[in-house]
């Protein structure tokens, strides 16, 4: 009887990091081959855009002395624009004021204030 000779021994550690190291290239190619067609999808090249908000504009507080007839004036243009089905607050017919103003010529803008009596500033005297 004669023994079977044993097997020649392959060396596994030489093919195994081989086969290992195509798996891991194929699974990185797959990746980024995923991560681009991600990037190309129209879902996230359809994303809603945000909408701006208005710029807030600073506000600034005075106050001012006005002869009480003209006050009154303010009070009918309220009236006014309430039948117009506009309401209007006092500081939004002043700034409406300043608007039309600003868009006169120079001479009328001179004929309007020329108009208008200079008044004394100021606060009134305490009794």
């Amino acid at each position: 009887m004669t023994i079977p000779a044993a097997p020649a021994k392959k060396t596994p550690a030489v093919k195994a990091p081989v086969v290992a190291k195509k798996v891991v290239a194929k699974k990185i190619v797959a990746k980024k081959a995923i991560s681009v067609a991600q990037k190309v999808t129209p879902a996230k090249a359809l994303k809603p855009i945000k909408p701006t908000k208005p710029v807030k504009h600073k506000l600034v507080r005075d106050s001012f002395t006005i002869p009480k007839d003209e006050y009154l004036v303010l009070g009918e243009l309220k009236a006014r624009l309430t039948k117009l089905m506009q309401p209007a607050k006092k500081s939004e017919l002043l700034r409406a004021g300043l608007k039309a103003l600003a868009s006169m010529s120079d001479t009328a803008i001179k004929k309007a204030l020329q108009d208008v009596p200079a008044i004394k500033t100021g606060r009134p005297a305490k009794k």
